[in-house]
């Protein structure tokens, strides 16, 4: 892995889906959540949830259809919903800036050091592909671990099925949103966004 062995590297260039909105406070500090959209190759645009700190804004407060690239980490946490636990998925943003106009091209770039915490979910999607769902456990500071979910193809499915719970992981990938239907207890049927690293390559 690259970027000097970082445990918990992201790394997005993109155009603001939504702009900075107050989102918590911590130590005094004021932290915001933007949307960003990051385009795949083939077209498909991901939006990704950015927790941004406002110190980091002090020069320039991204606006709706900015062009920014943001380096940080994904963080996770539990929220109560419905009467369940939920896992919250964002990138927090420690370095910001606006992108330059050469920048045309959208980046979204994961690195990932950790442990797998659940055993491996082997699959077949509907046109015969194997797929494999990975729960990957990162530390950071405080004691903390983010509990972050990945989804394998192909070889790297294959790879990753044949782990074991605690075994140490390392990946390569990006963050992708998907929207799935949630049927409710009332039988109503919801739209939600789940958001997963997609694992680009698996390291040996």
């Amino acid at each position: 892995m690259e970027i000097g062995r970082e445990t918990n590297f992201a790394q997005l260039l993109g155009t603001v889906e939504e702009a900075p909105e107050l989102s918590h406070k911590s130590f005094g500090e004021q932290f915001y959540e933007m949307k960003v959209a990051v385009a795949r190759r083939s077209g498909y645009r991901d939006i990704i949830p950015v927790v941004i700190s406002e110190r980091l804004m002090l020069e320039k407060r991204p606006e709706e259809g900015d062009r920014i690239a943001l380096s940080g980490q994904i963080r996770t946490y539990n929220k109560e919903e419905e009467g369940r636990n939920r896992l919250i998925i964002t990138v927090f943003a420690r370095e910001f800036r606006m992108a330059e106009p050469e920048e045309i091209y959208d980046e979204n770039r994961i690195c990932l050091r950790g442990f797998l915490c659940k055993n491996p979910v082997r699959r077949t999607s509907p046109l015969g592909r194997e797929i494999c769902d990975l729960m990957v456990a990162v530390n950071r500071m405080y004691n903390k671990s983010d509990y972050i979910p990945c989804i394998a193809w192909g070889r790297n499915a294959g790879y990753g099925g044949l782990m074991d719970v605690g075994d140490p992981i390392e990946l390569t990938g990006r963050i992708q949103s998907r929207e799935y239907k949630k049927r409710d207890e009332e039988g109503n049927v919801n739209m939600r966004v789940a958001y997963e690293v997609s694992v680009l390559k698996i390291e040996d």
